[in-house]
């Protein structure tokens, strides 16, 4: 089995293959994934490694696939009211709901206890549910921190 141990910065590497792998896959640095031909590959990855789309791994071998953000099920937050989707952003946050943002717009992974959530907040706006890439925002800490 071929082993992807590293991130490669350079868009000058001819790609030979993707990796499509969903928001909570992309946040594993060890495992075996598939390619989209087929193929079962291992990403041995550092430690704390968290992927984004686009992003290009090298194999022991010297092979570059791209990360490829599968679509996944989700829930999308729509209005044009940027006070209803701070309001709804402020709920999703206060439990720690990873969360990502666009112009006029809100995404979570789908659950119907959020999207109960959001619609008794009464702000107006119904969460849809859709299968698409989920792109979360990066946390306040996601490049490590410390307490001391």
């Amino acid at each position: 089995m071929e082993v992807f141990t590293r991130l490669v910065s350079s868009e000058s590497e001819v790609v030979q293959g993707r990796v499509p792998l969903t928001w909570e896959r992309r946040q594993k640095s060890r495992q075996r994934v598939r390619l989209d031909s087929g193929e079962e590959v291992a990403l041995l990855l550092p430690r704390g490694t968290t992927l984004s789309d686009g992003q290009r791994l090298a194999s022991e071998a010297g092979r570059i696939v791209e990360v490829v953000a599968a679509a996944e099920p989700v829930s999308t937050v729509r209005s044009i009211d940027p006070t209803s989707l701070t309001r709804a952003a402020y709920h999703l946050g206060n439990r720690h709901t990873p969360v990502q943002l666009g112009e006029g717009w809100l995404r979570y992974r789908e659950d119907h206890v959020l999207d109960a959530m959001i619609v008794g907040l009464g702000i107006g706006a119904v969460p849809e549910p859709e299968q698409v890439p989920f792109e979360p925002e990066p946390g306040a800490y996601s490049h490590g921190h410390s307490h001391g």
